[in-house]
């Protein structure tokens, strides 16, 4: 049954855990979602309610107004809106992030990336370059790890640098500087030459080919540039390892996220001049986060 119908049939104001059932049953054929959890999510935000407020005052009447946009962004999630924009925002490294449509969402695998971060700096007042910044999630969460450091964040996209400055000021990030370009171009401007302990970066690399293949959420409204490289997905990683010797301090570390079934060929990448190249599996045991060493 459709949400407007819904609408229609019940004239009188429906109680939190009325709205809560009737969102999960519209949700309950939609491929890889969760009904329960999104229902619930999105009847909080719909009503401004605290998780307190939807588990213990379940036979609250919520607002007609309230009861409106809850069954709007129902539909919407229907028609497979990421549920992460209808939100406005999405978790990482247990910090919430503004995410909107353009901007990539923030994946609990690329989580992986800080863990590695936060093993492999040791310095104190580091200094860290991240490419292709999104949202900030990572150089955020990394300035939550070493207040001390100086973090460079990157991106080529304006709106991308807006959202991550917002972000930045939400959690007091205030040791990073945010500056637009492609790849290494703000590191050549602001003559970084040498001066990088760490740089790391979610790079594009999906394929083409497997792009056809992903949800209708992904290749509806999340930015394909973010996402793709080219026809082999390695195109973005093969610039990214030939460029950053050259903003790297002597034993800097090269920090990136790769797909699944690209630690074969991404190892071939590294060759002179690169020591102690490794690869992290994530929680699923596949291959995620390469680390390299400058020799």
């Amino acid at each position: 049954m459709k949400p407007e119908t819904y609408l229609k049939r019940n004239p009188l104001l429906k109680t939190c855990r009325e709205l809560y059932l009737q969102g999960k049953a519209l949700l309950l054929n939609l491929p890889q979602a969760d009904p329960a959890l999104e229902s619930k999510l999105l009847l909080m935000k719909a009503a401004s309610l605290s998780e307190m407020d939807f588990f213990c005052h379940s036979c609250k009447k919520i607002s007609k107004r309230a009861e409106h946009r809850f069954f709007k962004w129902i539909q919407e999630r229907r028609k497979r809106v990421p549920l992460a924009y209808l939100l406005g925002e999405k978790e990482f490294w247990s910090l919430p992030f503004y995410v909107f449509p353009g901007i990539l969402i923030p994946r609990p695998e690329t989580e992986l990336l800080v863990e590695k971060a936060v093993e492999l700096i040791l310095r104190r007042g580091s200094l860290i370059v991240e490419i292709g910044t999104g949202s900030g999630c990572i150089s955020i969460a990394l300035a939550k790890e070493f207040p001390l450091s100086r973090i460079i964040a990157t991106d080529i996209s304006l709106k991308a640098l807006r959202i991550a400055k917002l972000n930045a000021e939400r959690h007091r990030a205030t040791a990073i500087t945010f500056v637009r370009g492609d790849l290494f171009a703000p590191c050549k401007r602001l003559s970084l030459e040498k001066k990088a302990d760490l740089i790391v970066c979610n790079p594009p690399y999906v394929s083409e080919k497997k792009w056809t293949a992903l949800a209708p959420e992904i290749r509806a409204h999340e930015p394909k540039p973010a996402l793709v490289s080219g026809p082999s997905g390695l195109e973005f990683i093969s610039r990214l390892t030939k460029g950053a010797r050259a903003y790297l301090r002597s034993s800097g570390r090269l920090l990136f996220e790769i797909g699944q079934g690209h630690e074969n060929s991404v190892r071939s990448l590294f060759a002179s001049g690169w020591a102690n190249v490794k690869i992290f599996d994530d929680l699923r045991g596949i291959p995620r986060v390469v680390a390299a060493e400058k020799a």
